[in-house]
């Protein structure tokens, strides 16, 4: 794709990123995921690195489940857009619950794969804990947990590819047509770097907004002490969260505007 066409196609997914109508349907479902992961990270907090470790997952891949409907209901709204026609969320909402609820069940196998390195990762942790022999065991199996805890990165990076490519599919599903994994394929190993492009391009103002409210959030934690209770840390977390989902809200719309705009180019 030209330089040109990507600009296009980047300006007008900011275009549409800014309504207030968007806002006020990504906002509450952002804090919700925010309050699963906060409350998450309440029980990791102080936890033994096996709970830590799938507190830390978990949640991503809890949300990711909500956020592929919710990409799949933004796509058919930018379309209604883009196109000009005319559009009631209602009726988008009505005659696609459906879709949304099946697609949210996309999530469910890797849920279900992280599950099962959690357990496998548990499995070496008591083998460490052996008495006599476990420090040397863990010693040669360290390994292990070191694959676990990368393949669960892996799935994580897998999660916001999917998020990225499936949701245009299905979302477009109804007005282009049905979604085919051997289309997708194709389309993958026809325009692999294009598509890896579009990816990277779509997470920029994601990436920009997560890495500069994380280092005020990091500064405020340094400057700014409160109790060190549980509950006080938690309540902490919350309100701080609530400015992040906030802020995030433009650049969220804006990956699933840009996941449709990428789809209709590279389609083919």
């Amino acid at each position: 794709m030209a330089a040109g066409e990507m600009e296009k196609i980047f300006n007008r997914s900011i275009l549409f990123s800014f309504t207030k109508k968007k806002g006020a349907l990504v906002f509450p479902i952002l804090v919700l995921c925010g309050i699963l992961i906060v409350f998450c990270r309440a029980i990791a907090y102080q936890s033994s690195g096996w709970i830590a470790m799938s507190m830390t997952f978990l949640p991503i891949f809890l949300s990711s489940g909500i956020l592929l409907a919710l990409g799949v209901f933004l796509i058919r709204i930018y379309y209604h857009e883009v196109k000009n026609l005319k559009m009631d969320y209602k009726r988008i909402l009505s005659t696609s619950w459906d879709l949304l609820v099946g697609t949210s069940y996309i999530s469910l196998p890797i849920i279900i794969v992280y599950l099962l390195l959690w357990v496998v990762f548990g499995i070496f942790l008591l083998l460490k804990e052996i008495p006599g022999i476990g420090p040397v065991i863990g010693v040669f199996l360290s390994f292990a947990p070191y694959l676990i805890i990368l393949s669960s990165l892996v799935l994580a990076l897998f999660t916001i590819a999917l998020l990225f490519y499936v949701t245009p599919r299905v979302g477009l599903a109804q007005t282009k047509r049905r979604f085919k994994i051997k289309e997708f394929y194709t389309s993958m190993h026809k325009h692999l770097f294009s598509h890896l492009v579009h990816l990277l391009v779509a997470l920029i103002p994601i990436l920009f907004i997560v890495g500069l409210l994380t280092l005020a959030a990091v500064i405020t934690d340094i400057s700014y002490v409160v109790d060190n209770h549980i509950l006080s840390i938690a309540l902490k977390w919350f309100f701080i969260m609530l400015p992040f989902c906030a802020f995030l809200t433009p650049a969220v719309v804006f990956f699933f505007n840009f996941a449709a705009e990428s789809y209709n180019k590279l389609k083919n």
